[in-house]
């Protein structure tokens, strides 16, 4: 089992500059991997190239960016600009995201979303390895100076068709809160998936919540994160099968995020999620691996816990 950890931006009354504590103490406790996350605040380009700046050895990997928002060269470029000035190895990773954030917040159509993920993830995979002299686009007279940014291809997916797409072309797949018993389904679906179409299948992530020893605080900001899945198809059984349909049925009447903050109790947090005390946490990581998982990437609480200090340097020696 591989830990990386996530340093995004929350849209909410964080520092803006807490991803780049997250990152700076990752790097400091020995962590592999630190991921850069895209959102409304942070570009995660310009995010990764600060925490290579701010840190001395992690390996970077922006994203998942919105593939209806960035075209391949884009999400390319901005991979291979980041490596040359931190001078690591910096991967991408690609997701279809939701229609609030492409057609709310970018105001770009969110149409074939799969098919889009399918598409991008051929293009940027082919664009990853091009090397210098190549065309950076075939036919446009422009050649790639910077050297290929030298991370892996990551595809978020969940469905059968961006299950198919990251099988496909991606070193990576990744799953976003998730419970062990889910994970073992994708899993399923995605060995399915490399048997048919005859491929190695891809190493299985996920992002993962967690809060070691939990203040009030941390528990509301995890729940603050499952609010946003109580009516997403896939996710909504899982709640519902949890205990949770009450709150699920809020949801799916257009409750706003602050109601249904309060309708759920705090033990929905343990669903998705790594909370406890550390030896708590170390079982629930052990089903996650039980179930499949090959990588956990630690989203750590940290309200109450400033950078999640608590958190990491608890799941350090794992």
């Amino acid at each position: 089992m591989d830990i990386s950890v996530v340093a995004v931006g929350r849209e909410d009354d964080s520092p803006v500059e807490e991803p780049l504590r997250v990152a700076a103490l990752a790097d400091r406790l020995g962590y592999r991997e630190v991921w850069a996350g895209e959102g409304p605040t942070w570009d995660s380009f310009v995010l990764a190239a600060a925490i290579g700046a701010a840190t001395e050895q992690v390996a970077l990997t922006a994203g998942p960016v919105p593939v209806s928002v960035r075209d391949p060269l884009t999400v390319v470029r901005g991979a291979a600009s980041t490596a040359a000035v931190t001078g690591r190895p910096v991967g991408v990773a690609l997701g279809t995201s939701s229609r609030r954030v492409v057609e709310g917040v970018h105001g770009r159509p969110r149409t074939r979303p799969a098919a889009a993920l399918a598409e991008s993830a051929a293009a940027v995979r082919a664009l990853m390895h091009s090397a210098p002299g190549e065309p950076i686009v075939p036919g446009s007279g422009f050649r790639r100076r910077l050297p290929p940014p030298g991370g892996m291809v990551t595809v978020a997916a969940f469905g059968e068709r961006a299950v198919a797409a990251a099988v496909a072309h991606a070193d990576r797949m990744l799953l976003d809160l998730v419970s062990p018993e889910q994970v073992r389904m994708v899993r399923a679906r995605m060995l399915a998936a490399a048997e048919k179409a005859g491929r190695t299948p891809p190493r299985l992530a996920a992002w993962l919540p967690a809060a070691v020893d939990p203040e009030p605080e941390s528990l509301t900001q995890v729940l603050r994160s499952v609010v946003g899945y109580l009516a997403v198809p896939g996710y909504s059984d899982m709640f519902v099968d949890a205990g949770f349909a009450e709150v699920v049925e809020l949801a799916a009447k257009g409750a706003d995020p602050d109601t249904l903050l309060r309708a759920l109790p705090p033990e929905a947090a343990g669903t998705v999620a790594l909370v406890g005390d550390t030896d708590a946490v170390r079982a629930r990581i052990a089903a996650y691996v039980e179930a499949g998982l090959d990588e956990i990437a630690l989203v750590p609480a940290t309200a109450a816990d400033p950078a999640g200090e608590r958190t990491l340097t608890a799941l350090r020696p794992m």
